[in-house]
């Protein structure tokens, strides 16, 4: 993955040993190093600074699972570091959706962007609020499946 973000300038890649290089500050930030279980996950951006944030799971597997799977950790990446593999200048690494939308928005103004952005995350919300009842129901339908003497 490290050289998919190579020639992008948003992305940058490190490891620490921290039985060897034993790092716990970073320009006075705290970095916690193990807090959560090993291997510590962190990511920094201008939002973070130089304290980082950990890694925000997404599923119910393993840290090293979840980010092992090229789909998870690509948009891990991406996410956290507030970008995209599909170059806006060329269209390399664009799916052709991804091509498709930006020929859709690039000669729009920032205005009419922003007005996207925040329709899509009203949509992003939405459909997270969709995913956690669609959890609730199963648990209540297998509730309902059995009875209290069984639980």
């Amino acid at each position: 993955m490290t050289k998919a973000f190579k020639a992008n300038p948003d992305v940058e890649f490190g490891d620490v040993n921290l039985s060897k290089d034993k790092v716990r500050t970073s320009h006075g930030e705290a970095q916690n190093p193990g807090a959560g279980g090993w291997p510590t996950i962190r990511y920094f951006n201008k939002d973070t600074g130089y304290g980082g944030k950990a890694y925000p799971k997404k599923t119910s597997k393993a840290m090293c699972d979840e980010l092992g799977d090229d789909e998870n950790m690509l948009g891990y990446i991406e996410e956290m570091g507030k970008t995209v593999m599909c170059s806006l200048e060329t269209g390399a690494g664009c799916s052709d959706d991804e091509k498709d939308f930006l020929g859709t928005w690039k000669d729009k103004t920032n205005e009419e962007r922003n007005v996207e952005v925040n329709r899509l995350k009203d949509v992003q919300a939405e459909l997270e609020k969709a995913m956690s009842l669609s959890k609730r129901m199963g648990v209540l339908g297998k509730l309902s499946e059995k009875s209290k003497a069984e639980l």
